[in-house]
């Protein structure tokens, strides 16, 4: 073996929920080190779910969970042409991509109806748990592109 073999970090939970997937979430949505910038809008997010009389947290996990992807392609050159082999996501990545896809989502949303990040969160954690919006729409294309070159599964490797 070359390498030494890379010990997983482990992240603190958050302070209000104390919640590893939350903290985990907080940091994909911090820019420039900026952490507890990053905590007031997820926390902000989070009133204004409760405001709607759900459970934060729950939502949240609820909201991962179904984002979520199950399988991806991924690129493999064979003789020459290249194919796009469906592989299934492991459970790290699951979250990594969910976590990314949602605060894309929520970044992209139009300025016009939501004033704040927070706002923009929250209303795409609602839209995630009730299967719309762009980050489960993200989530269906890459199943889809799955399915579709499953005849390709016996490239894996």
């Amino acid at each position: 073996m070359r390498h030494k073999k890379i010990v997983k970090r482990i992240i603190d939970p958050d302070k209000k929920f104390n919640n590893r997937l939350v903290a985990k979430f907080i940091n994909g949505i911090m820019s420039d080190g900026k952490k507890t910038i990053a905590q007031k809008q997820f926390y902000l997010a989070c009133d204004i779910i409760a405001k709607k009389e759900l459970d934060p947290v729950e939502t949240f996990e609820k909201a991962i969970q179904l984002v979520s992807p199950k399988q991806e392609v991924k690129a493999r050159r064979v003789g020459g042409a290249s194919y796009q082999i469906p592989i299934e996501v492991r459970g790290e990545r699951k979250v990594s991509l969910a976590i990314r896809w949602l605060i894309d989502a929520a970044n992209a949303r139009p300025n016009k109806e939501f004033r704040s990040f927070a706002a923009k969160l929250a209303a795409e954690l609602l839209d995630a748990v009730e299967n719309r919006g762009e980050a489960v729409k993200k989530k269906d294309t890459m199943q889809r592109a799955a399915d579709a070159n499953r005849a390709f599964s016996h490239f894996r490797f």
